[in-house]
């Protein structure tokens, strides 16, 4: 073994005498330093899981040359004792902008005037910016370094945190003693990207979460094309995209559906990223492990609500009262489950808070170990570096960190960190901790002496009989001076104590009483006793974890509802078929679908559901909704064909819950109607508490919205872009669908083609494989829009709102279009001004199929009564008003086959309804998807209550949290946005 050791070290030694260093010295006499630096008898983290009791941690030149027990030093080492103390391996933060200036952000009104690129030579989009070099603008900051190593770290992975790719990161040591020659230890360490938009361009597109993904997806095909050779002009931004996809990639996610996003996005293309986190990937940790991806956390846990005041205490929603709660346990849940993760600084306020929230981690079970390889080896392994840094082996680069103790520990102090060989010092390592409790007897009297702080700048608290004491201390050399002043504030007497810090935090010396006499003082600190008594205190007072729910707030499920045998007995039943409405009948639902309907049914296996009295339905179908998504339009483009809602489907929308109670169990969320051509559709079964993706139809029927009118034409918000009138809307058409059709004939004849996501949707419309449900209103448009159709030979499947369709009927029936509208809306707007209540009897009577939608998040609970409206405009039987909600939404987004009436085979997609279902008096009992019971107003009024007690207590507990000195932050009420077609605004 020695053998083997002096060969690595003659080996050593030879590296470092030919790495010579060029630069000229012009100063004096440089001769090279070759000694070793020994540091004996520590605690020695070799790694997390190899711990060295004793050990010797020797380094030359920068390098760990060895590191354990039996370690030879050679002669001309310095060695340095460090008894009673620990060596850890100096942090790792991968996801910094260390010494990079932060972008300067344009100013830009609501939408851009600028849809063209700034930049000549790249790619046709400012926010596309692989080209950057963070090493180009990296300028090292002696201050905010310092800070960074007071805190135990010694790298950083720095990127330019601006736009939707970033480009290439720099990996850096926070090396105060040496130049960027030493701290450079990778110029392009990885490569980053987010879908947030650069602050320094005003270029519109994309102006949304869906437009980012969207571009993404573009460039990565647009950059395989470019890579065979396929485009003769320069694009210097492709080129860089092609020359680090090779890099570790990094993606800017900072939330748990956005990481989701990120990884379907990367794996479409073969790209696994490495993910920001956001805290809350717990609430569905199954689907982040199954992700693959490897995580980097940032540890901003939400501080403690103010909520004495019980008015504004009662504005939290309960899914932010258990944020506050939970999120400290994220890392111990996702160790728990074997995902790899980082720590990062990132987005946390301070160091402090950074330090803080970490010692949160682990009081919340994250186990110590894993919190250092969260810091250390995992960071190193991420970044491909685990052969030279994150450990203290052989070989490795000479960071660590010196400590008093456990780092874990809050009272440790950290002496020294050493960044490639290069010492920083913070406190005096041979100075002696003197912080602990004490207890001390002085003529007679019992005080309590706390000591805290830094180790050079110490805070005493001195108590008699639980009365606070003035009290003021002085260490140096060793020597504490403290003066006690007596109880009288009137009588200004004082306790004098000099004593000497001795091992193990012993002070022993004298104390003078204020008459002048001298006695012993001897005083030993307590705070193995203290903090053991204290450790029992807070398992007795352990705030209680909150179980997760599906999802994570009110009403959700502690564990997902599963599809049940069903038998409605005796109930009146709704079919929509030709059978009509059936008095007195039963229907049987069976693994997900409607098995049998007719009377005295029986199952032995089948919960039985007493339906006397009741109404049985289909549930209610919504063909034009705009809830349950993050964001609606994508506006920076007059066509965003592109883009998809099934990208932006938020599970956790409260108005998923709220759509059941009022029977409703399918929805397509449409694009909204910023632009002529929109996006794609998310046609959705409303299960409550699924993924975003598991809401998603299988085999969807693929939809696409258009629109016409004020709102395409930016009436309301005009600023150049083109078109600005209605003419101009019709030539949109058509430029597109000319070009759509060239695209798709190329397509065709099998010579090679560039993959163009906008066209390929437009072809698909073209090919008959995509429908169009376009939002309108002027017969005028509507008129043009078919012919524009019947020109590239399709049809419009649907038109929505359609408020001047009575206008209309007969050429929509020609036409094959059905019209999905309002029941009674109207003068909202100067284009509907002509609308009527009739409108949707009198398209129905032209033979129309028609549909009655409600484009807000409030009416969509209430189109049970929004049909009803149309028996009393225009006399439309009960039956055929019925099927406005439920059968016609489902044949115009051809799904008639699997929803919309009751019907033997069909999903069982039903809602019990206490009276009959168009009454004003009608409540959803029972709302069922696929034989799942997703509400249930007797469970409702149950959760109703365990919801106010499971708030109470956690109010309790905020206060109790208060009351200890916790930091609080104030309540501010949150308003729910809802979406509508105009709707810009977006949550990334």
């Amino acid at each position: 073994m020695l053998k083997n050791y002096l060969a690595s070290m003659a080996i050593l030694l030879s590296t470092s005498l030919f790495a010579q260093d060029y630069f000229p010295k012009n100063d004096g006499v440089h001769t090279i330093n070759k000694n070793y630096t020994a540091l004996t008898n520590a605690k020695l983290f070799v790694t997390p899981k190899k711990i060295i009791e004793n050990g010797t941690l020797l380094i030359q030149d920068g390098k760990v040359v060895a590191s354990g027990n039996s370690i030879s030093i050679p002669k001309n080492a310095v060695i340095i004792d460090v008894e009673g103390k620990s060596i850890y391996p100096s942090f790792i933060d991968i996801f910094s902008s260390f010494g990079i200036a932060a972008p300067t952000s344009v100013s830009s009104s609501r939408r851009s005037n600028q849809y063209d690129a700034s930049r000549s030579g790249y790619y046709w989009n400012d926010h596309i910016l692989p080209d950057q070099h963070a090493v180009d603008q990296f300028s090292y900051n002696a201050k905010e370094a310092t800070e960074l190593l007071k805190a135990g770290f010694g790298i950083v992975n720095t990127h330019i945190p601006d736009g939707i790719i970033r480009g290439t990161s720099v990996l850096i040591t926070l090396n105060n003693n040496q130049g960027n020659q030493y701290r450079i230890l990778d110029a392009n360490s990885g490569q980053y990207s987010s879908f947030q938009r650069s602050k320094t361009s005003k270029q519109a597109y994309p102006n949304s979460l869906m437009g980012s993904m969207a571009l993404l997806r573009q460039v990565f095909i647009d950059a395989e094309w470019y890579s065979s050779g396929h485009i003769d002009t320069k694009d210097l931004s492709l080129e860089a995209f092609n020359e680090n996809k090779n890099l570790v990639q990094f993606f800017d996610a900072g939330s748990r559906a956005n990481i989701m996003r990120a990884d379907k996005v990367g794996d479409a293309y073969g790209v696994q990223y490495v993910m920001l986190g956001g805290g809350d990937e717990y609430e569905r940790v199954a689907d982040i492990k199954a992700s693959e991806a490897k995580l980097i956390l940032p540890l901003n846990f939400p501080d403690t609500y103010d909520v004495e005041d019980p008015f504004l205490s009662s504005a939290l929603t309960l899914g932010d009262m258990r944020s506050w709660n939970q999120r400290p346990s994220n890392p111990k849940i996702l160790a728990d489950n074997g995902i790899t993760f980082a720590f990062t600084t990132h987005s946390t306020k301070s160091l402090k808070e950074f330090k803080s929230n970490l010692l949160k981690a682990i009081e919340a079970g994250l186990p110590k170990e894993k919190a250092l390889e969260a810091l250390t080896t995992i960071p190193a392994q991420i970044l491909g570096k685990e052969q030279i840094i994150g450990l203290l082996e052989e070989g490795h680069l000479a960071n660590f960190i010196v400590t008093s103790g456990d780092i874990f520990d809050k009272k440790t102090t950290i002496y020294e960190n050493w960044v490639q060989g290069n010492k920083t010092a913070f406190e005096d390592i041979n100075k002696k901790d003197i912080k602990g409790d004490y207890k001390v007897t002085l003529a007679n009297n019992e005080y309590t002496m706390a000591i805290s702080g830094e180790l050079s700048k110490p805070k005493i608290e001195i108590k008699q009989d639980d009365q606070k004491l003035k009290a003021k201390l002085t260490y140096k050399d060793d020597w504490v001076q403290i003066a006690i002043a007596s109880k009288d504030s009137l009588k200004q007497e004082f306790i004098r104590i000099a004593a000497l810090a001795e091992k193990d935090r012993m002070l022993k010396g004298k104390y003078i009483l204020p008459n002048g006499s001298e006695f012993p003082f001897t005083a030993t600190a307590t705070e193995k006793e203290a903090d053991e008594s204290k450790a029992e205190t807070k398992t007795e007072d352990t705030a209680p974890l909150f179980p997760v729910t599906y999802p994570n707030k009110a009403y959700g499920f502690s564990e997902m509802p599963k599809a049940e045998t069903l038998l409605f007995k005796n109930g009146t039943v709704w079919t929509n078929e030709k059978d009509g409405i059936l008095e007195h009948t039963d229907v049987l639902i069976k693994d997900g679908k409607i098995s049998k309907i007719g009377k005295n049914l029986s199952n032995g296996k089948a919960t039985i559901i007493d339906a006397t009295g009741k109404h049985l339905t289909a549930g209610i179908i919504d063909e034009h909704s705009h809830i349950a998504a993050s964001a609606i339009n994508e506006a920076g483009q007059n066509s965003s064909a592109e883009v998809t809602i099934e990208d932006v489907i938020n599970e956790t929308d409260v108005n998923i819950y709220r759509n059941l109670a009022g029977g409703v169990t399918s929805i397509q969320i449409l694009h909204g109607s910023a632009n002529p051509i929109g996006g794609r559709s998310a046609i959705i079964k409303l299960k409550w508490g699924e993924s975003a993706d598991n809401l998603v139809y299988d085999n969807t029927p693929k939809f696409i919205k258009f629109a016409l009118g004020e709102n395409v034409k930016q009436s309301n918000w005009g600023n150049g872009r083109f078109p600005q009138t209605r003419m101009g809307v019709e030539q949109v058409y058509i430029d597109y669908f000319t070009r759509a059709k060239a695209y798709d004939a190329l397509k065709k004849s099998g010579k090679p083609f560039k993959t163009d996501l906008e066209l390929e949707v437009l072809a698909e419309i073209l090919n008959k494989e995509r429908f169009i449900s376009c939002h309108s209103y002027v017969q005028s448009e509507i008129n043009m829009l078919m012919k524009v159709a019947e020109k590239f030979d399709f049809n419009i499947n649907t038109f929505t709102h359609i408020l001047e369709g009575y206008k209309v009927a007969d050429k929509m029936v020609e036409h094959g279009v059905g019209g999905s509208t309002f029941s009674d809306w109207w003068a909202y707007k100067f284009e509907v001004n002509d609308a009527i209540p009739y409108n949707a009897s009198i398209m129905h009577n032209a033979g129309v199929t028609v549909a009655i939608n409600s484009d807000d998040a409030e009416m969509s609970r209430r189109l049970n009564q929004e049909a009803a409206k149309t028996i009393k405009y225009g006399g439309v039987s009960e039956e055929e008003a019925w099927k406005f909600v439920t059968l016609n939404p489902a044949k115009l987004l051809h799904l008639d086959d699997r929803v919309g009436s009751i019907k033997v085979g069909k999903d069982a997609d039903v809602v019990l309804w206490s009276h009959n279902p168009l009454s004003i008096y009608a409540k959803a009992e029972k709302t069922i998807i696929e034989g799942v019971t997703y509400f249930d107003i007797e469970r409702d009024k149950a959760m109703r209550e365990a919801i106010k007690k499971e708030k109470s207590q956690l109010i309790n507990m905020m206060l109790q949290s208060k009351n200890k000195g916790a930091k609080t932050q104030p309540v501010k009420k949150k308003e729910h946005k809802h979406l509508h077609c105009d709707s810009v605004e977006n949550e990334i």
